[in-house]
């Protein structure tokens, strides 16, 4: 799989500038979260990526999805191959900036959350921060999770939801609080006044979440 994406190079990098990958949500594209860049740390090396299916009203997403479905709201199969192809770009753009002590953070947005909680927790010794937004971790992706508190102390989630979210209702989020707690991960969860989306105030925290 060969991603296409949007990069942002910092004016110096080295073997330990921070990687940030972003995930975008279903029917998206890579221009839409890599918006964050100018509000994000400067010394950063930020990459965007594209999904690698057509949606059928434009834009891209990682797997297909039935919304008329819940049991489908996700194909395992089209879902593990996005993970690969995503792992493999970040160790592919890692390697060429030759990052071999740099800390790797991941922001996923809806489809692009559910995808980071899985990759996060299915190789943690890999990434430090990780944002998921409007979104949710999807059980049939968390079956080969690490379990091991100490290789999953380094993990830091920022989860955040919309109380009105008409696309992943707001239980399905909350169930990320409920798995991050259980595997004693560090984590903070927020409930904002907002459909399935990033407000103001969401987007604030966010990147004060960054910065820290």
């Amino acid at each position: 799989m060969d991603l296409k994406y949007l990069l942002r190079e910092p004016e110096n990098i080295t073997s330990s500038t921070p990687l940030l990958v972003l995930i975008h949500g279903y029917g998206s594209n890579e221009e839409d979260l890599f918006s964050f860049v100018p509000t994000l740390p400067k010394d950063w090396l930020v990459v965007s990526f594209r999904a690698p299916k057509d949606t059928p009203y434009g834009g891209y997403a990682w797997y297909d999805i039935d919304l008329t479905n819940p049991e489908k709201y996700v194909d395992v199969e089209q879902a593990e191959a996005a993970i690969s192809g995503i792992m493999e770009a970040i160790m592919k753009i890692s390697n060429q900036y030759g990052l071999v002590d740099n800390p790797t953070h991941l922001c996923g947005f809806s489809q692009g959350g559910i995808l980071s909680y899985a990759m996060a927790l299915r190789f943690p010794q890999l990434f430090n921060k990780i944002a998921c937004l409007s979104s949710y971790p999807e059980e049939k992706l968390l079956t080969n999770i690490v379990k091991d508190k100490k290789k999953l102390e380094q993990l830091r989630f920022f989860v955040s939801h919309g109380t009105d979210d008409a696309v992943i209702p707001m239980d399905w989020g909350r169930k990320a609080a409920e798995l991050l707690y259980d595997l004693s991960c560090y984590f903070s969860f927020r409930e904002y006044m907002s459909g399935h989306g990033v407000n103001q105030k969401n987007y604030m925290d966010l990147m004060t979440f960054f910065e820290s």
